[in-house]
């Protein structure tokens, strides 16, 4: 069968690669009954460029300008050494401001250079040759020194470090910022590498996840929407430090469930601050991740060989929108109205779901109207099937009785109501 890396990687083919965040964990933490999604996250499938191929493309995301828009923003608040974002810190926190002045800012995301060359043993320079010691006069010597990434590995690592580091030096009169570290996460089964839009910050012996946003805060509100999933992706990054702090050897406690979100205020591009408690995202998030099934255990379920990027037979190129939905279609899905702004593939499983026949008509499936009628209805699947056992089409299975009960006298009071309006 192979590895679980291998049969990632197979599942994917071709198709662009995609690392977890916080707005993916979130969305999936929101629906862990869908082995769809858990398959296409824990292989890192571009579900844009997937659904584009279903011939069901996104029809929503985030406009470029925006983008850029959110980028210079969170550059604004962290320049000078994150002066600007220290003072939104004593005013959020209530901490004087002598407390937040002062402390090591740590940029754990950026570059490194490339170690200077060294010379080889032996080796003569020409006479004249302005060349810097070991170099070939041939090649540019600061081709050999250009910053290079640091691996995702690394990135951890330095970020251990550092947090160790803050947490053994912590003084109730500095504030250190760790700006863009990277969090590791075990979600259902696999490591999912988390960097706050922000940094984490140590202020007054607690750790505290800060959150760049560039919506405005209007007249001291925001929008419901856009805060709601502020909260949820601050959740994911909350529980991934809460991790990383106990695998340490401090305590959760450490790191603090009121996260400060910054965000523009008004119509200008001046940021301000509010505290954010998380406390109820966070334990809806911690229990959801633990009901997601392993990802072993989802590709045990799996026909061998399914790739999400077939090829065509004949000329060896992609293959057409049937064979796509035909693999996608073999991994269930479990949509609900919810997905349709959280999920690429939504609007592709939406169609799926509603030409769902599950033999009582073709109804669609219980998913289709909302979480609420699923639970309703809990463990009937087929609206079809729902309206039969309403109208006393067909006789209740084991379990079921009561949902049965209720259904017919549901239907008894709609037939009583449209009577009476004729």
């Amino acid at each position: 069968m192979g590895t679980t890396d291998s049969r990632l990687g197979q599942l994917r083919g071709s198709l662009p690669a995609r690392n977890h965040n916080a707005r993916t964990v979130a969305a999936l933490a929101a629906n862990p009954g869908c082995a769809r999604r858990g398959v296409m996250d824990a292989a890192g499938i571009d579900k844009t460029a997937l659904a584009t191929r279903l011939g069901h493309p996104v029809q929503y995301g985030q406009s470029p300008f925006a983008i850029v828009r959110g980028h210079a923003f969170e550059a604004q608040v962290k320049a000078d050494g994150g002066a600007q974002l220290r003072a939104l810190l004593h005013e959020a926190l209530g901490v004087p401001e002598s407390a937040v002045a002062e402390g090591a800012y740590e940029e754990l995301g950026g570059e490194i250079p490339e170690p200077e060359p060294e010379p080889e043993p032996g080796a003569e320079t020409a006479p004249g040759a302005e060349t810097e010691p070991g170099a070939d006069p041939e090649i540019d010597p600061s081709a050999a020194r250009e910053p290079k990434r640091l691996g995702r590995e690394q990135r951890v690592t330095l970020t251990r470090r550092a947090l160790q580091r803050v947490l053994d030096e912590a003084r109730s009169d500095t504030c250190a910022i760790l700006d863009h570290p990277l969090l590791p996460l075990d979600v259902a089964g696999t490591r999912a590498y988390l960097e706050p839009d922000a940094m984490a910050c140590l202020v007054a012996g607690r750790l505290h996840v800060v959150e760049i946003k560039s919506f405005s805060v209007l007249d001291g509100g925001a929008d419901p929407g856009k805060l709601a999933s502020a909260a949820r992706q601050a959740a994911v990054y909350v529980l991934a430090l809460q991790d990383l702090a106990a695998d340490l050897g401090f305590g959760r406690d450490v790191v603090s469930t009121d996260v400060v979100l910054v965000c523009a205020r008004d119509f200008s591009n001046q940021p301000t601050a509010a505290l954010l408690d998380i406390r109820k995202e966070l334990a809806v998030t911690r229990r959801r991740l633990t009901r997601l099934a392993r990802i072993d255990d989802l590709l045990a379920d799996l026909p061998a060989g399914l790739t999400f990027d077939p090829v065509d037979a004949e000329d060896q190129g992609d293959a057409g929108p049937a064979a796509v939905r035909q693999a996608v279609g073999s991994v269930p899905a479990a949509y609900v109205p919810d997905c349709l702004s959280a999920c690429e593939l939504a609007y592709f499983c939406r169609s799926e779901a509603r030409a769902c026949e599950g033999g009582h008509g073709s109804g669609g499936l219980v998913g289709t109207l909302g979480t609420g009628i699923r639970g309703v209805l809990g463990g009937i699947d087929d609206i079809g099937r729902a309206l039969d056992l309403a109208d006393g089409a067909c006789a209740p299975a084991h379990g079921e009785e009561e949902i049965a009960r209720v259904l017919r006298r549901a239907a008894a009071l709609r037939r009583e109501v449209l009577e009476g309006a004729r």
